[in-house]
């Protein structure tokens, strides 16, 4: 059987052209969620510094981020980010949203959404359920530091449900007690 010199050579060549694809599709893959949120129109600030994992399935644009712990970042209102945050992104909106809570006077809300319209605008949308809050884009052009925070003062998660609390609760809380509802419970 005679062997061609050119045989190596294709084989390299066929080689080093497979490698170039497969580096090309790992590039398109977003690197960060941040990445993922630019691809979607949105800023890269929505989420704070410290994400220690993010998955996100492009088909359905649900996502969901892991932070080592929950945290507080100030931006023009107190945020507050449990360590797992998920919701459904498409183009300029995220819902429904679930982990992220805002703090409206001495009230605490849970985001329901966020969505920016037209970024000419420059403003961005909070929906909290009862009102739409706008603030504007410039605050959410980088990643906020955050700050290590258990639940929000007002918030308390019951099955997996945030539920909001009166402040004569969070004293009971002190005597080892909570309410929910008409329910009461030994603090864990």
């Amino acid at each position: 059987m005679k062997t061609s010199k050119s045989s190596p050579i294709l084989i390299r060549s066929l080689f080093f052209s497979l490698l170039c694809v497969l580096a090309a599709a790992s590039s398109d893959a977003p690197s960060s969620i941040y990445d993922v949120l630019r691809s979607h129109g949105l800023p890269i600030g929505l989420l704070p510094k410290g994400i220690k994992q993010f998955e996100h399935d492009p088909s359905t644009g649900q996502f969901q981020v892991h932070l080592e712990k929950s945290c507080n970042a100030m931006l023009e209102n107190l945020l507050h980010y449990d360590w797992n945050i998920s919701g459904t992104l498409s183009y300029g909106l995220v819902r429904p949203l679930s982990g992220i809570s805002a703090q409206e006077l001495f009230l605490w809300f849970p985001v329901q959404g966020i969505r920016v319209d037209d970024p000419s605008s420059g403003l961005i949308h909070f929906d909290v359920g009862v009102v739409d809050k706008q603030f504007s884009l410039s605050l959410f052009e980088t990643p906020p530091d955050c700050t290590a925070a258990a639940s929000p003062p007002g918030i308390a998660l019951q099955d997996g449900k945030i539920i909001p609390r009166t402040p004569y609760q969070s004293e009971s809380e002190k005597l080892g007690v909570v309410a929910y509802g008409d329910e009461m419970r030994a603090a864990s």
